[in-house]
């Protein structure tokens, strides 16, 4: 039996945080996983901002590099910490504000229809293992509750954004993290398929 909070759309292991920037997907699959990385300030880890930017409380007089995010209404569905630790801050069903302007094989406005996840991180420091298994396991959620997402409609944000974004970067280990997939995920395949 499926748990009330797998219908909605919650993952069942995360730590629940409430983003309002979000509304309901158009009549589309949910059909392609877009991974970020984020961290506030830039290369800091552990803070609470990020969660205060998703929620629209972040006090942009915290720190200097705050003052572009005045009035930026931002979401993703998940947070992987440095440890590990799971944050959801939108139910997967419904859609959350991670890709702007982005357009995968064709088709644009890739929130309509794509899960972010967000891994606190920055491009040019490598991810830890406790994020890489935590994100194997939510990526074997993922591919079960929606199964349009498959190996090749995984990306990266500087995917679907070519050009105005970098993330998750250079340092995100695509190979690994494909593999662990390709073990934990009966019929999953490469990127490139």
């Amino acid at each position: 039996m499926v748990a009330e909070n797998e219908v909605c759309g919650w993952y069942p292991q995360a730590k629940v945080v409430r983003s309002p920037h979000f509304n309901a997907r158009p009549a589309a699959e949910v059909s392609l996983l877009v991974i970020h990385n984020i961290s506030l300030p830039a290369g800091q880890f552990g803070t609470p901002y990020v969660d205060a930017l998703f929620c629209g409380t972040l006090d942009c007089h915290a720190h200097e590099s705050f003052a572009d995010l005045q009035g930026l209404e931002v979401s993703a569905h998940f947070l992987i910490r440095r440890d590990g630790e799971l944050v959801q801050y939108v139910s997967c069903d419904e859609r959350a504000w991670h890709a702007g302007v982005s357009s995968f094989q064709g088709r644009s406005h890739c929130n309509d229809f794509a899960v972010g996840i967000e891994l606190e991180g920055t491009d040019n420091l490598p991810f830890t293992k406790e994020q890489y298994q935590q994100l194997v396991g939510l990526t074997d959620w993922l591919m079960g509750r929606y199964p349009q997402i498959t190996a090749s409609r995984i990306v990266g944000h500087s995917d679907i954004a070519p050009g105005r974004k970098t993330d998750p970067g250079p340092c995100f280990d695509w190979s690994g993290y494909l593999a662990a997939i390709a073990g934990a995920v009966p019929g999953a395949t490469s990127k490139d398929e």
